[in-house]
C-alpha cells in the first residue's frame, strides 16, 4: 500500500486491517518515482519497499491510495506551469521532481474537456489503462488532479523492470483507491467502468472481481 503522510490517511485504521496485513509506505503525495528518475547508483524507498513486498514475500496487491485535500497535490497544482523551474522549498523540489508526468498527464485530461479519457500504461498494450475523473463534477480541480496522480503512480509503479516482469506474468495486480477525507468514502479505480467508483455494499463486489482480472 502506497499513501500519503496526511495524518487523516491511516490505512491501517481506515480498512480496519490487522498487524501483518500489509506492507504501507507513506511519503508526501503518495508518489512512486518513475523508473527514469533513479540514477544508476541510488534508489528510493518507495522501489525497495516494491522490491521487498513483490519479489521477496510474494505480495500480489499493489494498491495506491491518494485522498482530497492533499497538501502535496496542492502545492504541485499551484506550480503546475512552473514545474520544469530547478530551485525551491524541499516540498516543490519533492512534488515537481516526482509530479512532473502527473502535471502532463492533467494538462492531457484539460485538453479533453477536462473528463478525459487518458490513458496509464499499467500492462501490455491490451491492459492500458482507460480513465474518466469525475464524470458527475463534484470534486474541486486540486481533488480531481489527485486523481490524476493516483492513477500516474501506477504507471510509475509498472516502469520498474521487475514489478513489470510480474505484471505481465499474472503474478502482481496494480490498483487505485482514493479516500475523500471529509465524507470518509473510499472510491477504487475500476477498469471495467474507467473511473473510480464508490465502495458501497452494491459495487464492492463488482470492484473486487475487477481488481482480479486485471
Amino acid at each position: 500500500m502506497m499513501s500519503c503522510i496526511d495524518s487523516r490517511v491511516i490505512m491501517t485504521r481506515l480498512l480496519q486491517s490487522n498487524v501483518g496485513d500489509m506492507l504501507l509506505v507513506r511519503n508526501a503525495g503518495n508518489f512512486v518515482p518513475h523508473s527514469d528518475t533513479l540514477r544508476e547508483n541510488a534508489t528510493s524507498t518507495e522501489a525497495a519497499a516494491l522490491e521487498l513486498g513483490c519479489c521477496v514475500n510474494n505480495i500480489r496487491h499493489v494498491v495506491v491510495c491518494g485522498h482530497s485535500d492533499c497538501k502535496a497535490m496542492a502545492a504541485l497544482f499551484a506550480s503546475r506551469d512552473t514545474v520544469n523551474e530547478t530551485g525551491g522549498t524541499p516540498i516543490a523540489k519533492w512534488v515537481k521532481r516526482h509530479g512532473l508526468a502527473t502535471v502532463k498527464k492533467y494538462h492531457e485530461l484539460e485538453k479533453a474537456g477536462g473528463v478525459g479519457p487518458i490513458t496509464f500504461v499499467t500492462g501490455s498494450t491490451l491492459k492500458q489503462l482507460k480513465a474518466f475523473i469525475d464524470r458527475d463534477n463534484q470534486f474541486s480541480p486540486v481533488d480531481k488532479f489527485s486523481q490524476v496522480n493516483t492513477l500516474q503512480q501506477l504507471e510509475n509503479i509498472f516502469s520498474h523492470e521487475f514489478i513489470m516482469e510480474r505484471v505481465v506474468a499474472d503474478k502482481v495486480r496494480l490498483n487505485a483507491m482514493w479516500f475523500d477525507v471529509y465524507t470518509g468514502d473510499f472510491y477504487m479505480f475500476s477498469r471495467e467502468r474507467e473511473t473510480f467508483v464508490l465502495v458501497t455494499q452494491t459495487s464492492y463486489e463488482h470492484l473486487v472481481a475487477d481488481a482480479e482480472c486485471w
